[in-house]
């Protein structure tokens, strides 16, 4: 028997993404989500944030399965760098693996085994048996996972909202939760997104009168704009544009994949005759068609930035267009999308979005559908995740209000570890978490430092001082070369340059070293001097980057 299971959280619980959570026993380990974070505003040239797995590589031999909720990015985007490394199936709907497997094509990751699960059919690893339960959520096909071990039953809600009238007919399971919680759950694990908005998150279903009232007054193309996991509102689009007598043009890469896939796979139902592709919107009157693409958070490369800004091969912004945003902006975009909806205002489009119209509802439970979770699964022991600091500390005060003890509510951090006993529950130690930075190619080999680097050279810009020595002699041949970038205008500033060549041509002189020998505590002087120059001068401090060159 497994005496105690341990729980520990790669991510998700000091922000919002990168969620990914692991159970442990002495014998087993299973991983439940492994997503990733776009880059925040300081994080420059950063292409997306993924956890640190370290903690799974060094148990490796332990580790079991990697259990999937649903198919987000921030759910399962880090999946192809975590298989990179270590072989373990993948158990997800059919749905999550669909869109899973695509991505892992993109990696050349075609050996991954992937099991495919449903909700209320129980499985077992290891130490574990663990039963899926339908949640509603912004994607279909998500479920809660009730985890049930030696020590009592855990369940980890994963994202959700209690949606009693979904798109696809298949409601929140009220039941089965209400069941487990009539048998007894020693933790439950729920998530923590929208814990500081009262009242109860709407209905899927309330997105239709919103998007039938802008179709239907629309006096030219309508583009409609969400994320391409949102199999539910382009499914919302597709209804509503047949009711409207419009056509659908989906376009942009993963839109279109992610449409195919749901379509293959029955999670889309599309009328014949109502798609058209790019080539074909020529061929209908403007106030007859829809274009769905990707770009709600102001991605520089997405569908809606290329359109807006007018690098879009075949589709152009006109006067008579009508821009549905049909997303909430993440934490940290809010800048990049109102730059984007200013650049299709001036164009002459008419925009509508979360702040000024009907064409968003969350995908996450407000305060009241948190209560009624947790009255329904009644934990002896509760954990918020899912969410920054304020969320999860607002979500611990609903548990209290609800009359779990404050004892046994547990505000974790990212690699703080919770050992459950059957008759205890307490913070041990903590494991090794992070963010690992993903740039282009490079895994992990951005560090903060080079973070600090990027943020200095774009604030502060940088100097290179070339010094140029006679390979035979060490003795300088000529003037020291500066060159300036992000500074200051050059051809301005010529006296400034020439000053700071002469000084750093007496340092050399000054300083009797063998610059072919001790280059390395020459330019530290270099750079120490140059340093002091530039702030007194201009009150600036930029990167010095001196070089010595033999000739």
């Amino acid at each position: 028997m497994a005496d105690s299971v341990k729980i520990a959280a790669l991510g998700g619980l000091d922000e919002i993404g990168i969620n990914s959570t692991i159970f442990e026993t002495e014998n087993d380990l299973i991983l439940v989500d492994a997503g990733l974070m776009f880059p925040e505003e300081d994080m420059l040239g950063v292409d997306i944030v993924i956890p640190d797995f370290s903690y799974i590589y060094e148990n490796k031999d332990k580790f079991k399965a990697l259990l999937l909720t649903h198919a987000h990015e921030d759910h399962v985007g880090a999946i192809p760098y975590l298989l990179s490394n270590v072989n373990v199936p993948i158990y997800g709907t059919k749905l999550t693996l669909g869109l899973v497997r695509t991505k892992l094509k993109e990696f050349d990751l075609t050996h991954v085994k992937m099991v495919e699960i449903e909700p209320s059919k129980k499985f077992k690893i290891g130490d574990f048996e663990i039963e899926p339960i339908r949640t509603t959520h912004s994607i279909v096909d998500g479920v809660a996972f009730a985890i049930t071990t030696d020590v009592g039953v855990i369940i980890h809600t994963g994202d959700f909202k209690i949606d009693q009238t979904p798109v696809d007919g298949k409601p929140f399971d009220l039941l089965k939760f209400s069941e487990y919680g009539s048998k007894g759950v020693k933790l439950l694990l729920s998530d923590s997104t929208n814990a500081m908005v009262k009242g109860y998150t709407g209905s899927e279903r309330e997105i239709k009168k919103g998007f039938f009232n802008i179709f239907s007054n629309a006096p030219g193309r309508i583009l409609v704009v969400t994320f391409a996991s949102n199999i539910h509102r382009i499914q919302q689009v597709i209804n509503t544009a047949k009711e409207t007598d419009r056509k659908v043009c989906i376009t942009g890469k993963s839109m279109i994949q992610n449409a195919n896939i749901a379509r293959e796979l029955g999670y889309l139902d599309i009328t014949d005759g109502i798609l058209i592709t790019e080539d074909d919107l020529n061929k209908y009157p403007d106030n007859k068609i829809i274009i769905v693409t990707t770009g709600s958070q102001g991605e520089p490369m997405s569908g809606l930035s290329r359109i807006a800004l007018g690098e879009h091969k075949k589709i152009k912004i006109k006067p008579t267009d009508t821009v549905v945003i049909s997303a909430k902006a993440i934490p940290g975009n809010e800048r990049a999308i109102l730059k984007i909806i200013n650049v299709l205002a001036r164009k002459g489009a008419d925009v509508f979005y979360e702040g000024n119209s009907d064409v968003h509802v969350s995908g996450h439970a407000s305060k009241e559908e948190l209560k009624l979770m947790i009255n329904m699964v009644r934990p002896e022991y509760f954990v918020p995740i899912h969410g920054e600091y304020m969320m999860r500390r607002e979500h611990a005060k609903i548990a209290r209000e609800l009359g779990i003890d404050p004892h046994k509510i547990f505000s974790l951090d990212n690699g703080d570890v919770l050992e459950l006993k059957k008759d205890s529950a307490k913070v041990v130690g903590k494991i090794q978490t992070g963010r690992v930075f993903v740039d282009g190619k490079g895994v992990g080999d951005i560090e903060d430092v080079v973070i600090r680097d990027r943020l200095k050279l774009s604030t502060d810009g940088f100097v290179v001082v070339i010094v140029s020595v006679s390979a035979t002699t060490g003795e300088l041949l000529n003037n020291p070369e500066i060159i300036t970038k992000g500074l200051l205008y050059e051809e301005k500033h010529q006296k400034l340059l020439h000053e700071a060549t002469m000084m750093v041509k007496n340092l050399i002189n000054q300083s009797n070293i063998d610059l072919r020998t001790d280059s390395f505590e020459i330019k530290k002087k270099i750079r120490k001097a140059m340093n002091k120059f530039l702030h007194k001068k201009l009150m600036r401090n930029p990167m010095v980057l001196p070089i010595i060159m033999e000739i």
